[in-house]
């Protein structure tokens, strides 16, 4: 492990590690994201620290079920990240 580090310029992997209050520059870790249904490909938006199960509008089947942080989707969903 090198003694000399660089503070101003770390790298993306180590910000990543860091807590969201610690790093170089602020910002949360949770986000918006559309998920699409593997049933009725219908898109919603959830976030990413969902607390609750979310279900699909048009099929009422299970998109995401809720963890200690980051909810996991079910299986055959697909998501895409939102832009802010």
């Amino acid at each position: 492990m090198p003694l000399a580090k660089d503070l101003l310029h770390p790298s993306m992997e180590e910000e990543k590690r860091k807590n969201k209050l610690k790093r170089l520059v602020q910002s949360p870790n949770s986000y918006f994201m559309d998920v699409k249904c593997p049933g009725c490909y219908k898109i919603t938006t959830v976030f990413s620290h969902a607390q609750t199960v979310v279900l699909c509008v048009g099929c009422s089947t299970v998109l995401c079920q809720p963890t200690g942080g980051k909810c996991r989707l079910t299986e055959g969903c697909s998501f895409r990240r939102k832009q802010h």
